[in-house]
């Protein structure tokens, strides 16, 4: 299952998100830094409306959603690619989930320590990307050493590392993330085995108080970080009140709806975040659906019919024959899957096949 690490200055709402992220109360939430040490960890579900319209279709009373684990990494501080605040035990940890949450103070409040003494959601994210991209070169510095002996043999696994790591190398020096380095397909995939931590696509989640998030889309601070995260990494960034999404844990959907609705906006922020993050692994899903239950199963954007059936079984992949298969949205029109293939949208595809998201599907396999 992929991670997706919540990260941040301490003080700014992480493990309050990640309890309400994954309907929990396993992280310690305080008003002081490093109240987490070790990385909480919790699977999510992912929000789906198509699951229920897929139910009444299926008449089935069992619905199976898709899930991806979230990461409640300690705040980073000042110097942490230099050990300041336990840093590279939380760098380590940074290294190892696949995507990066970052959440970003939106609010003022005289209650709350911020670690700079102010709030300025530009100047945090800034600190938080130096301490990666200093903690980053190093790695490809380190990396450059040990390839040196192969690549002057003429080794070409070296020469090949050898060859993106001395233009990351200077993208690093200038303080740019390793993302937004221009490089082939190819050298894409060679830099992927460095597992750098600014390599990893980043959503932003801001984090405004209470009474703001109706009106975030004219918070100043939202506007900031919207506009940095467009020009900077060109990535999302979704608001969130933590504080709220905590004290909607405790509250039935129904009272939840219902409370949200008092303040004056429709839907979590939290929803729409792990969809985000969801999408930002680069995930997609599809549906198997029947009379013993309805399910979400993940893939990734591009995989084809074979790779989708062995997400459920290793056999469906290797004796695999052919996909049943029809679209979310045909299907909702038709009413069923009669209806569907009545009309020629119910068809069958092979081996080639992308599969996209929201196919509906049933595998033919023979092992």
């Amino acid at each position: 299952m992929l991670k997706a690490g919540i990260v941040g200055l301490p003080n700014v709402g992480k493990s309050t998100l990640f309890n309400a992220v994954t309907r929990t109360r396993k992280a310690q939430a305080a008003n002081y830094p490093f109240c987490t040490i070790d990385p909480n960890v919790g699977v999510v579900t992912v929000p789906d409306d198509r699951l229920a319209v897929l139910q009444k279709i299926a008449k089935t009373s069992v619905v199976i959603p898709a899930a991806i684990e979230f990461v409640d990494i300690a705040g980073l501080v000042k110097g942490a690619s230099a050990g300041e605040g336990l840093g590279n035990k939380f760098l380590s940890h940074i290294r190892e989930v696949d995507a990066i949450v970052q959440v970003v103070r939106c609010f003022e409040d005289p209650d709350i320590h911020h670690v700079a003494g102010s709030v300025d959601p530009v100047r945090d994210i800034e600190t938080i990307t130096t301490e990666l991209v200093l903690a980053d070169l190093e790695a490809v510095n380190k990396r450059l050493e040990r390839v040196a002996k192969d690549a002057k043999r003429g080794d070409k696994v070296a020469l090949a590392e050898q060859g993106v790591l001395q233009k990351l190398q200077p993208h690093l020096d200038a303080g740019r993330p390793a993302l937004t380095l221009e490089l082939t397909t190819e050298e894409k995939a060679i830099s992927r085995q460095f597992w750098l931590m600014t390599d990893k696509p980043t959503i932003f989640a801001c984090n405004v108080k209470e009474g703001d998030l109706a009106t975030a889309d004219s918070n100043a601070y939202v506007r900031q970080v919207r506009d940095y995260a467009k020009s900077h990494l060109a990535c999302e960034a979704v608001v969130i009140s933590a504080q709220i999404e905590s004290d909607l844990v405790d509250l039935s959907p129904e009272e939840a709806n219902a409370f949200l609705m008092e303040l004056g906006v429709k839907e979590s922020g939290v929803g729409g975040l792990i969809r985000g993050t969801y999408h930002l692994l680069g995930l997609r899903t599809y549906f198997t659906a029947g009379e013993k239950e309805v399910r979400a199963w993940t893939i990734h954007a591009g995989d084809t019919a074979p790779k989708a059936a062995g997400v459920i079984h290793s056999d469906f992949e290797r004796g695999f024959i052919k996909a049943e298969t029809v679209s979310y949205t045909d299907l909702v029109q038709c009413g069923s899957v009669a209806a569907a293939r009545d009309k020629g949208l119910y068809r069958m595809e092979g081996k080639e096949y992308v599969v996209q998201d929201g196919d509906v599907l049933l595998f033919k396999f023979n092992v």
